[in-house]
């Protein structure tokens, strides 16, 4: 038996209790992993409070990140002892995933833990640091410059926003940092890196076609009108990387920034990333992320609360990274 966060789904409505679980029930995979941490995304918060159709099989153990020790192994390449990490592959969401003692998984998932990095720090990172570093390669490759002007990070306070600005702020970008709690928030933010804090409401009126050019690049979290205004008013031969939707689906924006001012906007997606693409992402945080962080945005508890979190999370009260202590 194992402590697991356990969902369940009566009358549509999603349930989530800790449980004793046999390991019988436990989802096929070719590796079992005894796991440390696992981490408390958006989308996490979405499957555990039943705000969003996350999961649509249950039970289900939720998690998108873990991080752990392999205990037993048929893929050739995990032994046990190896200290692994998993973000993403729809583990938390069709597969068991990390808010339990014990995993069971395929070993395409798994990457080694990186060295130089803790189990702590990666879940202090997890699908969300990940998604930033993918963000600002996205940048980088894209040929904008530090010296091009300011970076914009819309929604910093959350996971992916706090580890981009901190990570483009290491590779010397300025960083513009938006919020809707800059009175909360905007101390944190700047001493992660961002050189001014942006006031969430100057985003949120519909944008025009194209608007007066601000901004060298942007990582957007939200999405929807937000990034509409973003592309707007991004620089000639910008690059916006767009990895989230917190504020919507839709993009009511038009063709001009893109043949006028030759923007591009890159979609980041960071489930289905390779595995080669994976360990150079964790290897690039290690680098550039300053120990300063860790301490700074990182708030770890119990299995126990994450429940509460979880509706903490998708109500806007949580800054930063929560790391979740499982065994």
């Amino acid at each position: 038996m194992f402590k697991a966060l356990v969902l369940n789904q009566e009358d549509r409505k999603t349930l989530a209790s800790i449980q004793q679980v046999d390991e019988s029930q436990l989802p096929e995979g070719n590796v079992e992993v005894a796991v440390d941490y696992s981490s408390l995304n958006f989308k996490d918060g979405l499957a555990i409070t039943g705000k969003g159709r996350i999961v649509r099989d249950f039970p289900m153990v939720p998690g998108i990140d873990l991080v752990g020790t392999v205990t037993q192994s048929d893929d050739e390449r995990y032994h046990a002892g190896d200290q692994v990490v998993l973000t993403g592959w729809g583990v938390g969401e069709n597969h068991w995933g990390g808010m339990a003692e014990k995993a069971r998984l395929k070993g395409d998932w798994l990457v080694p833990l990186v060295k130089g990095m803790t189990p702590t720090k990666a879940m202090s990172i997890g699908t969300a640091g990940f998604t930033a570093m993918l963000c600002v390669q996205a940048i980088v490759d894209g040929g904008v410059k530090p010296d091009d002007g300011e970076v914009l990070v819309t929604g910093a306070s959350g996971g992916v926003g706090s580890v981009a600005v901190t990570l483009l702020a290491q590779l010397g970008y300025k960083v513009a940092a938006v919020t809707g709690r800059a009175s909360a928030n905007g101390e944190l933010l700047q001493q992660l890196g961002a050189s001014r804090i942006v006031e969430r409401t100057e985003l949120e009126e519909p944008a025009k076609p194209l608007e007066r050019q601000v901004w060298a690049a942007a990582v957007d979290t939200v999405g929807s009108k937000m990034l509409a205004k973003v592309l707007a008013q991004t620089n000639y031969n910008g690059v916006v990387a767009a990895c989230g939707l917190a504020g919507g689906f839709d993009l009511p924006t038009t063709v001009m920034p893109f043949i006028l001012r030759n923007v591009r906007l890159q979609g980041v997606d960071s489930v289905m990333c390779p595995r080669e693409k994976r360990i150079q992402a964790w290897e690039s945080l290690v680098q550039l992320l300053p120990d300063s962080y860790f301490e700074q945005a990182t708030n770890i508890i119990a299995l126990d609360d994450v429940i509460q979190a979880a509706e903490d999370i998708t109500n806007g009260a949580i800054t930063g990274r929560t790391v979740v202590k499982v065994s």
